[in-house]
C-alpha cells in the first residue's frame, strides 16, 4: 500500500510517501511544500492546491493520510491552518484518493504506543520503523511519516493481508 501522509498548514505543509507491505515500512519519500510568507491567503491556497495535486500525480498514492485539527491557544494560527486543511482535503477528493484522518493522540499512540508520547519520542520512532540514519527534516516531513504509519498500523485486518489483498479501510 502507498500512503500518502499529509500534516497540514498554511506556511509549510509536510508530505510522506511510505510504502507498507507487511508491517514493514520503507519511506520513499518526503518533504514539504511551502507557501511565502506576505501573500494573499488566497494565492497561498491555490499554490498549496496546485502542489498537491501535482504530488499525487506523481506519486499515485493508493490514500491519503491526514491530520485532523487540533485547536491551540491561538485560534487565529488555527484558522489559517484550517483553510490549507480544506484546500488539501479538496485536492485529495478531486484526485480520487481515500481520506483518513487522525488526531495527534491516535498518531502518538500509533506510533509510539502512547498517546500522549512527546514529540521527541514519535521522531525516534519515526527514525526507528522506517530504518533512518536520521529523524526526518524538517519537523513537518516528519510528522507525515508519522501520520503515514498510523495509518498503515491501522487500516485493513489481518485476514485481508493474508488473503494477499492490501485495500486501504479504517476498522
Amino acid at each position: 500500500m502507498r500512503i500518502l501522509g499529509i500534516d497540514p498548514g498554511i506556511a509549510t505543509i509536510g508530505f510522506s510517501l511510505l510504502i507498507n507491505q507487511r508491517n514493514s515500512y520503507n519511506l520513499e519519500r518526503c518533504g514539504v511544500i511551502t507557501t511565502p510568507a506576505h501573500t494573499r491567503l488566497s494565492a497561498r491556497l491555490n499554490s498549496i492546491y496546485m502542489d498537491l495535486t501535482e504530488l499525487i500525480q506523481t506519486l499515485k498514492p493508493d490514500c491519503v493520510s491526514v491530520e485532523e485539527l487540533f485547536f491551540n491557544t491561538n485560534i487565529t494560527t488555527g484558522i489559517s491552518v484550517a483553510h490549507g486543511r480544506g484546500v488539501i482535503l479538496l485536492a485529495c477528493e478531486q484526485q480520487g484518493i481515500p481520506i483518513y484522518e487522525y488526531t495527534p493522540l491516535q498518531v502518538k499512540q500509533a506510533v509510539t504506543g502512547y498517546g500522549r508520547a512527546e514529540k521527541k519520542q514519535v521522531m525516534e520512532m519515526v527514525r526507528r520503523l522506517c530504518s533512518l540514519q536520521e529523524v526526518p527534516r524538517p519537523d513537518d516531513a516528519a510528522d507525515a511519516v508519522a501520520l503515514a504509519i498510523c495509518h498503515a498500523r491501522s487500516s485493513g485486518s489481518l485476514l485481508k493481508q493474508l488473503e494477499g489483498e492490501e485495500t486501504c479501510f479504517t476498522i
